[in-house]
């Protein structure tokens, strides 16, 4: 890691920050994975619905705070002071893993669904204050380094979620108390590190909050659209989350069919995958330098579809099977052709922090100071669409259409290398007539 990098992990500026979002990741995650097991394995007995119809349900679910709070969220985070607010929603965080303890203590299954809407609520929230912060708390020759720390830390959170959610779960042997214990202590830890950060001086203490959210997002959208650097931004960010929602809402899906492997094996391709991200991020403040600039995304974009095809060829060559599922071990002892496909899962996390992290950088170096919690809030909008496209054309392809998965990432990188070569082309003039950061 960078000199820079090693000093930014020890500010005072910067450390608070990072570990806030990082109990934030971590806890979204642990509960997500904690509950979606329950549902699976049918601990909880009030079920009424399909295994499969519950957890789309609980996705949607946490989804849809995104659609319906953003703009309000982004307003807010402009008004007021954001420390303060952090600290508010973190506290709310803790209220929210209460109910969710209730829930599990209980066996309420929409009592856990509903915690699960108000921690999309929560991260909803926190999300325009969190990215809107970062070019507040760092200089400009550090915040491609925050950046590339904070996708690492998240990568690194989600990971560390979806293992200790499932590990707890399955080494209580359905005693939930355990897995409520563990959320509302991760849900203290962010609002203790929330305490240590610095006070922000307000963005914009004389807007006149709008609460009718339908009408405060196409403003917000519509404001961004006015400032074409800003949108083609957006639009870059929200097609990664496209493009990784179709890709990491399959791996179980190959995982069972393609592969013919147990469940070990989905955390596995899980693991390589956001260690990738992680790595990706940091190698791309390492190669691209401190300066704001687009000069990686063009390499994530090629990786990004040159080793989807290369995953799609591996996936091609895996032998058929019958009988047992290959476990952790069998992954690594069974041929080349899973190397193939681990490799193949690594690299698309790097080329999706080579990405991503200078796309991030970039939205918050161009966005006006005053209106910069709301570019990030109509950004959290756009990526809600794109996910939720994400999951409708999934759906077309494999359930509709009934076509193999590998054809569906051929076609995924392939849309995504057309998509890139329009947004390189519009958004490098763009940049080429923009200061490196924008005025009220």
């Amino acid at each position: 890691m960078m000199k820079q990098d090693d000093h930014l992990m020890t500010s005072r500026r910067f450390v608070p920050m990072f570990f806030t979002q990082f109990f934030g990741a971590l806890n979204d995650n642990v509960y997500k994975q904690a509950l979606l097991l329950v549902i699976t394995y049918g601990w909880i007995q009030q079920q009424s619905a399909p295994i499969s119809t519950l957890n789309n349900l609980a996705a949607l679910l946490f989804i849809l705070p995104y659609f319906f709070f953003s703009a309000t969220a982004g307003q807010i985070a402009d008004k007021y002071e954001r420390s303060q607010l952090i600290r508010f929603i973190k506290i709310l965080e803790i209220v929210i893993m209460l109910i969710g303890t209730a829930g599990f203590l209980l066996g309420n299954l929409w009592l856990l669904l509903f915690a699960l809407f108000l921690m999309g609520t929560h991260s909803t929230c926190f999300g325009p204050i969190k990215y809107a912060i970062l070019p507040e708390i760092l200089k400009p020759n550090e915040l491609m380094s925050g950046n590339a720390l904070f996708q690492s830390g998240t990568s690194i959170a989600i990971l560390l979620g979806m293992i200790l959610g499932g590990a707890v779960i399955a080494s209580s042997e359905g005693n939930l108390l355990w897995i409520s214990v563990t959320v509302v202590t991760i849900a203290c830890l962010g609002y203790l590190s929330s305490r240590f950060i610095l006070p922000q001086k307000i963005a914009s203490p004389d807007l006149k909050i709008d609460w009718n959210f339908i009408r405060t997002s196409f403003q917000t959208l519509s404001y961004v659209k006015k400032i074409p650097v800003v949108f083609m931004i957006l639009l870059g960010n929200s097609w990664y989350w496209f493009y990784g929602a179709t890709y990491l809402t399959q791996i179980p899906q190959l995982t069972q069919q393609n592969l013919h492997a147990s469940e070990n094996v989905v955390s596995l391709l899980l693991t390589f995958f956001s260690v990738g991200i992680g790595v990706g991020s940091l190698l791309c403040r390492k190669i691209g330098g401190s300066d704001i600039n687009i000069k990686m995304v063009p390499y994530g974009a090629v990786g990004l579809t040159v080793f989807a095809l290369y995953l799609a060829a591996s996936l091609a060559f895996v032998p058929e099977r019958t009988g047992e599922l290959l476990n952790l071990k069998d992954m690594f002892t069974q041929g080349l052709v899973y190397y193939h496909v681990m490799i193949a899962v690594t690299l698309l996390g790097i080329s999706g922090g080579f990405y991503i992290v200078p796309l991030y950088a970039m939205m918050q170096a161009y966005s006006p100071r005053s209106h910069r919690a709301r570019v990030v809030a109509a950004n959290n909008i756009l990526n809600a669409v794109f996910m939720v496209s994400s999951a409708i054309f999934s759906i077309l392809i494999l359930s509709i259409l009934k076509i193999d998965i590998k054809i569906l990432f051929i076609i995924t990188a392939v849309l995504s290398a057309f998509f890139s070569i329009w947004l390189l082309k519009r958004l490098q003039p763009l940049l080429a007539n923009v200061p490196h950061t924008l005025e009220d």
